[in-house]
């Protein structure tokens, strides 16, 4: 008989096996894998990427998915409260920009190696290449769980902290859903988010940008009122397949979401090249440009405006030839120029699959956990953390926060039954 069992050893299902095995109880955690810590040992680009240090009205602010629910545990357990935890275990941590934490070894092995040496340490009995079939209760309360072989496990409390459907070879492969309503909890529709964008048009298709940067630009989806749904600046790249980089990852949700309303139809994206100039303000810059430098080819008078394979595709889209010179373009030419660079438009007709995504949107209704304690107001014993929640986050350290502090919570609360 044990007093928790934890299943999924991944940040929220570690986290909480240590805050439970800190009270002195019996814990168990179980992971199907061949090694714990697999999502947070990729995570950051191998040098995790383990919280931010923003405000926490900022941090919510970066989670569009529920995450105001956060505010709860946030009260109990924070991300100032995870920077302090992993200094206190000797893994000392730097800024980087947008106040995204990592470890000053650049190592998220360091991240993961510090709590399984308090795993270690409070004694959390771990079980690898286990697989839970089922959760075991009655009407009331949760009762332990049943292994695959048939074996069967008791408990006074089980962590369900398995993941959502993104990144599966991390062995995020949706298992806790099924769980999680046998229980008699709502699951929530599961699509991708933080996913590179597919698109049809004619440039993607015949890949004339394929691998082509952008940096600092603006890129807003549009619903089809033709209504701004979020905008966002950062960098973005050209696929074979549509677009991608951090911009475009954080606007992919909006595109799901706004396909769901629209009947899967293509959505419109709009990239504003020069972010901070007004289209007029932009047109009469290159005007003055082009009257300053009359003898000069259009190409080599606006060099420097924006990426020369940029440019060179835009000036064919405005109808100017390259090597035409400044005198000679007429003012339609140079207006159809400038709302290229400050709108150019691309219909997206949908993402790549959940499990290309960096995070899973939808899962497990918060409406139905105890925001202080992560604990089923459904069934007794029983408490979820992580991203089988439904709760996501942008890339920059969200995600990971919300599953530290939610495993932390889930964690003490299980262990105090």
């Amino acid at each position: 008989m044990y007093d928790v069992i934890v299943i999924g050893g991944g940040p929220s299902g570690l986290m909480a096996s240590i805050a439970a095995a800190e009270q002195n109880k019996r814990v168990l955690l179980l992971e199907k894998g061949r090694k714990l810590g697999n999502k947070l040992a990729i995570s950051g680009g191998g040098r995790c990427n383990v919280t931010n240090r923003l405000s926490q009205e900022d941090i919510i602010k970066h989670i569009p998915g529920n995450g105001k629910f956060l505010y709860g545990p946030f009260s109990v357990f924070n991300n100032q409260d995870i920077i302090q935890y992993f200094e206190g275990l000797g893994v000392p941590l730097k800024e980087e920009d947008h106040g995204r934490m990592f470890p000053v070894s650049n190592k998220a092995k360091d991240v993961v190696n510090a709590l399984l040496n308090q795993m270690d340490k409070f004694e959390v009995e771990v079980r690898l290449e286990c697989r839970v079939q089922k959760l075991l209760m009655n009407d009331e309360k949760i009762l332990g769980v049943r292994l695959d072989n048939g074996e069967e496990l008791q408990a006074n409390a089980v962590v369900v902290a398995v993941g959502g459907k993104a990144v599966p070879q991390t062995g995020s492969t949706g298992d806790g859903y099924p769980w999680a309503e046998r229980a008699g909890h709502t699951v929530t529709e599961l699509y991708p988010t933080e996913v590179p964008l597919l698109s049809k048009e004619p440039f993607i298709v015949s890949k004339e940008l394929q691998g082509l940067a952008l940096r600092d630009v603006n890129v807003s989806v549009l619903n089809k009122k033709g209504k701004t749904l979020v905008s966002h600046q950062m960098d973005m790249l050209f696929t074979h397949f549509g677009l991608s980089g951090p911009a475009i990852l954080r606007c992919s949700q909006f595109v799901v979401k706004e396909q769901m309303k629209n009947g899967k139809q293509p959505v419109l994206l709009q990239i504003d090249s020069i972010p901070d100039q007004h289209e007029e303000q932009l047109m009469q810059s290159i005007t003055k440009v082009l009257k300053d430098e009359s003898k000069k080819q259009v190409k080599t008078s606006l060099k420097g405006l924006v990426p020369e394979r940029w440019l060179l595709f835009l000036l064919q889209k405005a109808e100017i030839a390259e090597t035409e010179i400044g005198a000679d373009i007429p003012k339609e030419a140079i207006r159809k120029l400038a709302h290229l660079l400050k709108t150019f438009p691309v219909h997206v007709t949908g993402t790549q699959p959940i499990e290309k995504a960096f995070v899973t949107g939808g899962g497990v209704s918060v409406k139905e956990i105890e925001p202080k304690t992560m604990a089923s107001r459904k069934k007794s014993g029983l408490f979820f953390c992580g991203e089988i929640l439904d709760i996501h986050g942008y890339t920059g350290g969200y995600n990971i926060t919300a599953a530290l502090v939610t495993g932390r919570l889930a964690g003490i609360n299980a262990g105090m039954l």
